[in-house]
């Protein structure tokens, strides 16, 4: 989910879609185009994505970015972008993919979830406001585009359980766009400022470990009932690792964060 510029809207490909507007969209496994989607694409993973996904598999957060994913750090940006890596065969399929479908299908990412539709967050700079702006995109190939059954961003959201998903991809769009400007200074953004900000949005076990068994709450003071919530709840642990690089990288004040 990136963040949009008013005058970057009409560059945008695809049909835009407001509220009231609907499309037209059914897939299902007796489609000729089935699971062709799921082939040699940039799959951006988001860190709420990675808490599904690793908890799908039983695995750690680093084992699972360990095996599956591509970390991408592109010139003049100042955060990496996280991919999915893609099987080592000539079709580059999803690792997760096999001749039935989706393997991970309940804990699918957001991206897959809101497919055809792409979502972005339009930023108004001038109110400083955000509001969650929407694209009908599917590829050519896609013969679902041609079904009659027909959706508006709310229900094909609900349908697809997404909707917690795009809440929480919001939440981490708004703090991604901080990042837009350089916040590492002479350390660079492979710096361990910038390690400690990827650890606590995307190695979410990792940032756990690092919270209780390093001296981090003899010099900060956290709130009891939070220290309660992270212990144990992923999601809640994201929040937080959301709050603290804001607060950590950014100097932005916390209500659960102060320096003892």
């Amino acid at each position: 989910m990136k963040y949009i510029k008013d005058e970057d809207i009409g560059k945008l490909p695809g049909r835009r879609l407001e509220k009231s507007d609907s499309f037209k969209f059914r897939c299902y496994p007796g489609i000729a185009c089935f699971n062709r989607c799921c082939r040699n694409i940039n799959l951006f993973l988001y860190p709420y994505d990675v808490i599904r996904l690793k908890n799908q598999l039983h695995m750690t957060s680093d084992q699972f970015l360990d095996k599956y994913v591509d970390i991408v750090l592109r010139p003049s940006n100042f955060f990496p972008e996280v991919l999915l890596t893609m099987s080592d065969n000539p079709e580059k399929t999803c690792p997760f993919l096999n001749l039935s479908g989706c393997t991970v299908y309940p804990d699918r990412p957001d991206t897959c979830r809101t497919f055809p539709v792409e979502q972005g967050i339009f930023y108004d700079a001038e109110h400083d406001k955000t509001e969650p702006i929407y694209f009908f995109k599917p590829p050519d190939f896609c013969l679902g585009q041609h079904e009659e059954k027909e959706w508006t961003t709310q229900t094909w959201s609900k349908d697809q359980d997404a909707v917690i998903y795009n809440k929480m991809t919001a939440r981490w769009s708004e703090l991604k766009r901080l990042f837009q400007t350089d916040p590492w200074g002479s350390q660079g953004p492979e710096g361990p400022g910038a390690k400690m900000a990827f650890m606590a949005t995307y190695n979410i076990d990792q940032f756990r470990d690092f919270l209780f068994k390093s001296t981090l709450l003899k010099r900060y003071k956290v709130t009891s009932k939070v220290l309660k919530q992270i212990r144990s709840d992923d999601v809640e642990l994201m929040k937080f690792g959301f709050e603290w690089v804001k607060f950590f990288v950014w100097g932005i004040r916390s209500e659960n964060i102060k320096l003892k």
